[in-house]
């Protein structure tokens, strides 16, 4: 089994929800998006129109990021998860030079998102983070253990994202990567991404 996502550009509607409810899962600190869309208009008035990416970690089945680690903190599952253990990450930020998506943060110290400290909130969904350390998406492998899909998969509104096992031609992501032509970003790169994109 890999686990594998596929995000269908023709659907994605640049709502933020997946950014959003990521954010509200994890619990990241400001200016930290395990989630992230981008957006890029291209064409000369009057065909201009706006392009949208949602990006995330690609859970690379060759990931550089672990291959550079010094301590092991960032290893790769069984069922291909690229995961970060906090414990034994230094913070020399070595994966996050060699990951060529940019999908790692530095986690320096604590933030908050008001000058009055912490809410409630924040201070139940923050404190599992660890400071000093490299974090990253880890697929919400929490909620896989109980058998739910990623967040951001899970409250997409416009169903843009779908999950499920790469190595099953069967799988409704194996199909939809056959028939629609999906494609992973710089494939040149030798990583082998595990996120795959339908054309818009």
């Amino acid at each position: 089994m890999r686990w594998g996502m596929v995000i269908d550009l023709k659907r994605c509607i640049a709502c933020y929800g997946c950014q959003l409810s990521c954010k509200a899962e994890n619990g990241t600190p400001p200016g930290v998006f395990f989630a992230r869309l981008l957006k890029h208009e291209e064409g000369q008035f009057p065909t201009v129109r706006q392009l949208f990416l949602p990006v995330l970690c690609n859970h690379c089945e060759e990931p550089p990021c672990v291959e550079v680690c010094p301590t092991g903190a960032s290893f790769k599952t069984e069922d291909g998860i690229v995961d970060i253990d906090p414990d034994m990450c230094v913070g020399c930020r070595t994966c996050m030079m060699a990951c060529p998506y940019g999908n790692r943060y530095f986690n320096d110290k604590p933030q908050h998102y008001f000058p009055d400290g912490p809410t409630p909130y924040e201070e139940r969904r923050t404190a599992r983070h660890q400071t000093e350390v490299v974090m990253k998406c880890n697929f919400c492998r929490d909620r896989l253990a109980v058998g739910k899909e990623p967040a951001c998969v899970a409250n997409c509104p416009a169903v843009a994202r779908y999950f499920g096992d790469l190595d099953d031609p069967n799988s409704e992501v194996s199909r939809l990567i056959k028939d629609r032509g999906g494609f992973p970003l710089h494939p040149e790169l030798g990583t082998k991404p595990s996120v795959y994109y339908l054309p818009a």
